[in-house]
């Protein structure tokens, strides 16, 4: 992991207080540069999104797809804990914690906002950093990248109907309008330019390519947090109203990620595939793709919801909840593998 990587939570901590401060001193700053908006898209948000999105989207290779034979037990897993279990199972939580159990402790018009910002993180499975977690537990790469490559293709297409579903049970109303919109800016969009990206570089050499992630991973790193600088700064006086908000929203995310992370890791093993192979296919299931989350919250809520900050709360957490999913499967490898053994 790079020092932006490992440090993330850091980062996003100082952030927050930037953007805090940013918002108390500076708020018509602030508010001119909300203000820049085509089509209810916030032109610098949009801008930072793309850098943010493209160099991860570049690192995934579509032509992958034809591993997906050499592993289909762990495939159905993946797709089964990411598409049919994560989506609906965060809506639960939600609806236990935000809309019950939290209830008298929140905002009551916000409410909805933190409900649906909670939808949109679960409805994302991660891209990106998944290859970072998959090679801490000596994953697969192969069937990382697979996974990888399916679940982008399948989000292009799952990713609307599955977020105005679960926001429609929810009783959130979200114009199909903006949520297409959503998809088509920062997920078609991105994936076209990133292919394209990913040809050239790859045409030039392999140590073309190496070098031009290694060169644009930090700047896509920082633009996620000049972003979160501004999310901040606008969200600055919800958060110094009630700094418990951020610590209720965390709860359900990390019920969910440890829920996904278990339920995968022990269907693989039943289903008799490789630790190599569960590593990746829980850590997939537990992680989100956060970017797109927090794009897709500002796109069809603003930036001073509270879907927006819901989905923050998500990359706040994101690093230290993964590395330790990371640690407990590398621990339980003696146990994962125990069947394969006593039947040797």
């Amino acid at each position: 992991m790079t020092i932006f990587e490992r440090f993330l939570t850091l980062w996003v901590l100082l952030c927050i207080v930037i953007g805090i401060l940013l918002g108390q001193f500076f708020p018509e700053a602030c508010q001119a540069i909300g203000a820049i908006e085509v089509a209810q898209v916030n032109l610098p948000v949009g801008l930072l999104i793309w850098v943010m999105i493209i160099p991860m989207l570049v690192k995934v290779d579509f032509g992958a797809l034809h591993q997906l034979r050499r592993h289909v037990r762990g495939i159905g897993v993946t797709l089964f804990v990411n598409w049919l279990i994560k989506p609906f199972s965060m809506a639960l939580l939600g609806w236990i914690f935000i809309r019950h159990l939290f209830a008298p402790l929140l905002p009551s018009e916000q409410i909805d906002s933190y409900l649906a910002g909670l939808i949109l993180l679960a409805a994302a499975p991660c891209t990106a950093m998944v290859f970072v977690w998959s090679r801490l537990t000596n994953g697969d790469p192969l069937f990382t990248l697979s996974q990888v490559a399916l679940n982008d293709s399948i989000m292009v297409f799952a990713f609307a109907p599955i977020v105005a579903l679960l926001l429609g049970m929810s009783s959130i109303v979200v114009p199909w309008e903006t949520l297409l919109t959503s998809v088509v800016l920062y997920i078609v969009i991105p994936v076209v330019l990133a292919q394209v990206w990913r040809r050239y570089l790859l045409a030039r050499g392999h140590e073309s390519f190496d070098a031009a992630m290694q060169r644009v991973g930090p700047v896509s790193i920082a633009a996620l947090l000049l972003m979160l600088i501004l999310l901040f700064a606008f969200q600055g006086q919800a958060i110094l109203r009630q700094p418990l908000v951020i610590v209720l929203l965390a709860v359900p995310i990390l019920i969910q990620v440890f829920f996904n992370a278990g339920l995968a890791y022990w269907l693989n093993r039943k289903m008799g595939e490789s630790h190599a192979v569960a590593c990746p296919s829980a850590l997939i299931g537990a992680s989100n793709f956060f970017e797109l989350a927090v794009a897709a919250a500002i796109s069809l809520f603003g930036f001073e919801s509270g879907a927006a900050l819901a989905t923050v709360v998500g990359v706040l957490i994101e690093v230290p909840a993964m590395l330790l999913v990371v640690r407990i499967v590398n621990r339980s490898k003696v146990w994962y593998e125990r069947p394969a053994e006593s039947n040797a």
